[in-house]
């Protein structure tokens, strides 16, 4: 692979798709599209549903790809490898020919919460929790069991099921494959037997789970049909998959325990990487295998907040503010508290955090006379920050108590006033770096290859730091409290 100029990585998320195209001596983006230009579509039939077209997935990436292409000629053939990096907690269904039985579930839909109590119920609380390390909630595993009970005719036409990433890399390859990290996502993985689960699937009835492979090596090469659609070589190898979040945690060297990451995209996640099976059995933080390119059996501990970015970007439209960058300005400018003002960002699906109920988002203590839009706007943020404190406490007493975040230059992060907040309401250092997952996704590809021999090679370049405030958090200690009793007593009416 010395004679290969490029890495490629792609980014699926449910809001776009995002390619990058990196140097592989210089670990230098070359260039990046992201498709839509708009968001993408979330189709929601009937409350709380969420869902996508896989081949609108494919399309865009697509897209991204050759807009890549016509910029860089001749790029397609010197691509060495490529890395893949998607939305968690998806489930997609082929048929015997490789067609979408139906569109994906995707991550943020909640109709499978009571299909996960039941799944709970038969296999028993003390086998998911030793064997699974998590409840099947709303995940991978409940959503499949929901279709095989509410669409018995479209659960008999299924082949093969897959997560997201999966279904990108079996459109460049042609191969149905998934990895045991993204198992373990879909709480399918029995950490015991280090295999997929028979209890799980014995309510399920088949196994229609693709073959696996591992998420550092080959994974298959691009096929013809794909070549001839995107303008990468035939042949050019898939050597890298994971989740959005390990993927984010690995593009930000976050790979040994103790190490923590963080996002705030469409959701918000805190991502600490650990060498032991933690479990928390009240179902409100979640574990999975972490990808290893050593085969370490490292594991994942996610706190995730399903509405921070898409909260911010709600307000947004729905205030007609011209830019982000004037938000943030006029949330700056308003008084620490935001007036007496609270908001609560929980209006996408089921929380996880909050033990999967649907709290639903909220304003509490609007005034007509006091409050503006740079108080809504403060709100929103001071908020989402809460959430992320809320659910600190709850990884702090599983023992995850870090020092230091990592996080990338993106979604909230770019706001001073979050960024501030986030790092001394937390108590940690945080360290934030010019990447991102597709850049993420296209230098693990070079690991899968040998290209780096180990995670520390991978260039980073820190863009910012920060450090707690001790007179923010005097000042916040008491806002925080009255907005935290405001929500206990939602989740308790």
């Amino acid at each position: 692979m010395s004679n290969k100029k490029y890495l490629l990585g792609i980014d699926l998320g449910s809001s776009s798709v995002k390619v990058s195209l990196v140097e592989s001596e210089s670990g230098n983006v070359a260039a990046s599209c992201f498709k839509p230009e708009s968001e993408m579509r979330i189709d929601s039939p009937r409350p709380d549903w969420a869902e996508q077209d896989p081949d609108t997935w494919w399309q865009h990436t697509v897209s991204a790809i050759r807009e890549i292409f016509n910029d860089l000629p001749g790029a397609g053939s010197g691509i060495g490898a490529i890395g893949i990096a998607y939305q968690m907690h998806g489930l997609v269904l082929l048929d015997k020919n490789g067609e979408a039985v139906r569109p994906s579930i995707i991550w943020c839909d909640s109709r499978a919460v009571e299909t996960g109590r039941a799944m709970e119920s038969r296999i028993g609380t003390e086998f998911c929790y030793s064997r699974l390390l998590n409840s099947p909630g709303n995940f991978t595993a409940s959503k499949l069991m929901w279709v095989k009970e509410n669409e018995p005719e479209k659960f008999e036409k299924i082949e093969t099921a897959m997560l997201p990433g999966d279904y990108i890399a079996y459109r460049l390859t042609g191969e149905r494959q998934t990895t045991s990290s993204g198992l373990s996502e879909g709480i399918l993985y029995d950490y015991q037997s280090e295999a997929i689960s028979d209890e799980v699937l014995s309510g399920i009835g088949k196994n229609p789970f693709a073959a696996l492979v591992p998420s550092f090596g080959d994974q298959g090469g691009v096929n013809e049909k794909a070549a001839a659609e995107t303008g990468i070589a035939a042949g050019t190898p898939v050597t890298y998959r994971a989740g959005d979040q390990p993927n984010n945690a690995i593009s930000l060297k976050v790979f040994r325990p103790g190490q923590v990451a963080s996002t705030a995209g469409t959701s918000g996640v805190i991502y600490a990487v650990s060498g032991e099976l933690i479990t928390d059995k009240s179902a409100r933080v979640n574990t999975f295998l972490h990808p290893s390119p050593a085969g370490d059996q490292l594991t994942g501990i996610l706190l995730c907040i399903n509405g921070t970015g898409i909260a911010n970007r709600w307000i947004k439209e729905l205030s007609g503010a011209a830019s982000y960058q004037k938000m943030n300005e006029m949330a700056r400018d308003a008084k620490a508290g935001s007036d007496g003002l609270f908001f609560y960002p929980f209006g996408n699906g089921a929380e996880r955090m909050l033990k999967n109920q649907q709290v639903h988002a909220s304003f509490s203590g609007i005034s007509f006379t006091r409050h503006q839009s740079a108080e809504m706007y403060r709100a929103v943020q001071e908020g989402i920050v809460f959430s992320f404190i809320y659910g600190f406490e709850l990884l702090r007493d599983l023992g995850v108590s870090p020092e230091k975040i990592r996080a990338s230059r993106a979604n909230m992060f770019l706001s001073p006033l979050f960024s501030t907040l986030f790092t001394s309401l937390t108590g940690c250092d945080v360290e934030i770096f010019d990447t991102d997952g597709a850049r993420g996704a296209a230098l693990a590809a070079g690991m899968g290859i040998g290209m780096y021999k180990n995670i520390e090679n991978i260039p980073l370049d820190l863009a910012n730091s920060y450090h707690p405030d001790q007179a923010i958090i005097n000042e916040y200690e008491s806002i925080y409290n009255s907005w935290k009793e405001n929500l206990n007593k939602q989740l308790n009416s």
